[in-house]
């Protein structure tokens, strides 16, 4: 295969068409390459001609815009386009247009929409495979953080971890988990080898025995390009993807270790031990996020900048995967994503923190600050949203697909959604709710049944009003039925 992050000209075409778009196209010595997502989905197909030094990006493009760019990088020149950026001839990493849809630096995502997500000679060329000592991975890993809820290391660090794991007996695994999260699916999608350049290293310095990559089923590009990455090339170590139920409750760690242990019914383990102690099938076993993973490949090359890597969901045209700094705020993601009006943002995952100020900085500490999730993903609520109606919709969720293990989840979440019914009835019981929520936070097994409250508390902060409202029988954005049953 072609691999054009060692070519000058080249032409690149990322996004979920970009297969058919660039097969045929080359001509002339042109490579046409499809990539795998930038993470600015609204933009895609995205066209990207690189000529000697510098990167000229045609968004939404089709088979005509793929042709006049192959003629024009043929005839030494670059197509007429939205922007351009000078960079290094040789570029390992995607330069940043100054368009919607981009924003911050790239590290973790410097590869998405640059190097073949299929052809591991592209990201060995680009960056190259560490194969760097147990010792040396550690030393690399030392302060670094786990991301996402996903990780059984969130917003803590997971040296001391794993050095006390590989001290234990019995066959040791590594997980990566890129269930559930855009940002993970993503990696999966376009740089899966730096992920399993990360999670290969995590399995020397665990002296592992075992590797799996675990995903949503409903990712099905993110498990194409695992299974294809796989088997591409020898990691020291067998590697098995995994496909876990598309249900939010699948990536919590010891879930997600259920489902790589072929169990149906998923349910959250009791803890301690966690599971660098007892995880698949009782041995010791490390689980962090595709993100995680690939910010310890970054390090173990030389950069590992404090950065997040943040998806915009919900009430956007196109959801927006971007990397920012961790002194960078929330409303930088949004802006990248076009959002300019909204009633709220429920920022931190599926059960979040509601806001409307989101100058809020990314840093794992300012978030919990202001009482916000960390997990990468900001869903935007429209201005023709009701965050009660919201609130009511996701506790109803969460009633419906908690693992029922643990009592405080179990009910805590079934009593919660009845109160919230209960207020378009005229019944607004704050105090009852509040204490509900304590009982939850402070004793449930899992982040599931932890995390539920924070949407309803900072929903109920940020919009009493609107909760008094609905008590009295009127809904101030009136899209919800009140007086009555929902």
């Amino acid at each position: 295969m072609t691999d054009p992050s060692e070519r000058t000209t080249a032409l690149r075409v990322a996004g979920a068409d970009a297969a058919g778009l660039a097969a045929g196209a080359e001509r002339d010595g042109v490579p046409v390459v499809a990539v795998g997502s930038t993470g600015a989905r609204a933009l895609e197909p995205l066209v990207v001609a690189t000529h000697e030094g510098t990167s000229a990006f045609v968004p939404n493009a089709d088979a005509d815009d793929v042709a006049a760019a192959v003629d024009a990088l043929a005839d030494g020149t670059l197509p007429d386009a939205d922007a351009r950026v000078d960079h290094d001839e040789v570029q390992a990493s995607l330069p940043i247009p100054s368009i919607e849809g981009f924003a911050g630096e790239r590290s973790v995502l410097a590869r998405c929409g640059w190097t073949d997500p299929r052809d591991p000679d592209d990201y060995a060329n680009a960056v190259g495979f560490s194969d760097a000592d147990a010792d040396a991975v550690l030393d690399a890993a030392e302060g670094l953080r786990g991301r996402g809820w996903g990780d059984w290391c969130a917003d803590e660090p997971y040296a001391d971890l794993w050095a006390g794991v590989r001290e234990r007996d019995g066959p040791t695994s590594v997980v990566v988990n890129a269930h559930g999260n855009p940002g993970d699916a993503l990696l999966l999608e376009s740089d899966p080898f730096a992920v399993l350049d990360g999670a290969s290293a995590a399995a020397r310095a665990v002296d592992a025995d075992y590797l799996y990559l675990y995903a949503s089923e409903a990712d099905e590009a993110a498990l194409e390009r695992a299974r294809d990455a796989a088997a591409a090339r020898d990691y020291g170590v067998p590697v098995e993807v995994v496909a876990g139920p598309d249900v939010y409750r699948a990536a919590e760690p010891t879930m997600a270790i259920e489902a790589i242990e072929g169990n149906h019914r998923l349910e959250a383990r009791l803890r301690p031990p966690g599971p660098e102690v007892e995880g698949i099938y009782g041995n010791p076993t490390v689980v962090h996020t595709a993100r995680t993973y690939a910010h310890l490949a970054g390090a173990i090359h030389g950069d590992a900048p404090e950065t997040r890597v943040v998806s915009v969901t919900g009430d956007v045209a196109d959801a927006t995967t971007v990397e920012l700094a961790e002194s960078d705020t929330v409303a930088s993601a949004t802006a990248a994503a076009g959002v300019d009006d909204f009633t709220a943002a429920c920022v931190g995952g599926k059960f979040g923190g509601i806001t409307t100020d989101l100058d809020v900085g990314l840093a794992p500490e300012d978030l919990d600050e202001a009482d916000l999730g960390t997990e990468g993903v900001v869903e935007v609520l429209g201005e023709d949203r009701c965050p009660v109606a919201f609130v009511g919709q996701r506790t109803n969720v969460a009633s419906e697909t908690n693992c029922g293990r643990c009592v405080p989840c179990r009910e805590g979440t079934t009593q919660l959604t009845e109160k919230l019914r209960d207020v378009y009835d005229g019944t607004y019981d704050e105090g009852g709710m509040t204490e509900l929520m304590g009982v939850m936070e402070s004793t449930s097994i899992c982040a599931f049944g932890r995390d539920v409250p924070r949407t309803v508390r900072t929903a109920m902060r940020e919009f009493d009003d609107a909760f008094e409202a609905h008590a009295d029988g009127d809904c101030p954005s009136g899209t919800c039925a009140v007086g009555g049953t929902q």
